[in-house]
């Protein structure tokens, strides 16, 4: 005789266990603040009536996913300032996904060292002004040519720009934009992503540069670049005069190795410097991946160069040895002023 209590008890403690969500995230969690690197748990036991044989992630709207082998995923990623939705990702054996959306508020900030004032002026995604110009580094050894176009992937966000530099004799391409004219703001931070491919091999130094028109019209260079010779951050300076100037690398006395980067992965990189009104240069720190690198120095950096009003930024990448094409994309790049 069957027990009737006994079926019936069964049926309701199998109605009161709640089915296992197909993705589990427990870091992040859903409506938090995070820094621009932070740490993703999750797991997740079934996609449907699949075995989950990999996980992987994408933010907003791009259709770039990373992917990583097995039924978790522990991970150190990163991404721009803002608000994001982050897209956690579990794929079955036969080709099911079930996807779980996190929102979360990056902050700007990449140090408490920064005190960015309310009133800042932040210009966001300049990777996707129309209007990038590329040309050789006249100032260089070499000769180079190098093109550029938005791309959706590899992307943070839908929106990436792509650098493909050709090279004879470690030639120099550099890339820049026009954004703004802004003469009175003396202190800024570059805020950008850049995504380094096989080819970086055939990259010596790579450069983020910042030029800003003064109000007396001279021309100051805020330059920073990760020499790949010397192996330490560099930063820009004018030994000359504003009229007969003479531009110059100076090495900082920390290391970077730009070969060491890990290639076809995101990096952040962002560097603080300010300005007085003589065009002296105090450039703070460099930060790489949420790590810091000093350099507080402070040099004169203005040139007479006869230019208009403006703020322009540079990207440059040089090349190594006899003659190669290297390609680097470049997403995020957000620059505040105050």
């Amino acid at each position: 005789m069957i027990n009737k209590l006994s079926v019936a008890s069964s049926l309701l403690l199998t109605l009161a266990v709640p089915a296992l969500a197909s993705v589990v995230v427990s870091n992040p969690a859903n409506g938090t603040e995070v820094g621009s690197s932070f740490n993703i748990s999750a797991f997740a036991d079934k996609c449907g009536d699949e075995q989950v044989t990999s996980m992987g992630y994408s933010f907003d709207s791009s259709a770039d996913t990373t992917v990583l082998d097995g039924a978790s995923l522990e991970a150190t990623i990163g991404s721009s300032a803002g608000t994001h939705t982050l897209h956690v990702k579990a794929f079955g054996e036969n080709g099911a996904t079930c996807v779980t959306d996190v929102m979360i508020s990056v902050k700007a900030s990449p140090s408490e060292s920064i005190d960015i004032p309310s009133d800042a002026v932040h210009n966001s995604n300049l990777q996707t002004l129309h209007n990038w110009g590329a040309a050789g580094d006249k100032g260089a050894v070499g000769h180079s040519s190098g093109s550029t176009r938005i791309v959706s992937s590899p992307s943070l966000h839908g929106a990436t720009r792509e650098f493909v530099t050709h090279y004879k004799s470690s030639g120099d391409e550099r890339y820049w934009v026009r954004y703004g004219d802004d003469t009175t703001a003396t202190h800024f931070l570059y805020d950008a992503w850049v995504y380094l491919t096989d080819s970086t091999s055939n990259v010596a130094n790579m450069e983020f540069d910042l030029n800003q028109v003064m109000p007396n019209h001279w021309t100051v260079t805020f330059g920073v670049q990760c020499d790949g010779y010397s192996g330490t951050w560099d930063y820009t300076t004018n030994t000359g005069t504003a009229k007969k100037w003479h531009d110059h690398w100076l090495h900082s006395a920390s290391k970077c190795d730009l070969q060491s980067w890990k290639k076809n992965t995101w990096h952040h990189f962002q560097a603080a410097y300010s300005r007085n009104d003589t065009g002296h240069v105090t450039y703070q720190s460099v930060w790489f991946d949420g790590k810091v690198f000093p350099i507080n120095r402070t040099t004169f950096s203005a040139f007479e160069l006869g230019w208009s009003p403006q703020l322009t930024t540079n990207f440059q990448v040089d090349g190594r040895g006899k003659e190669g094409e290297n390609t680097v994309y470049l997403d995020s790049l957000t620059i505040s002023r105050w």
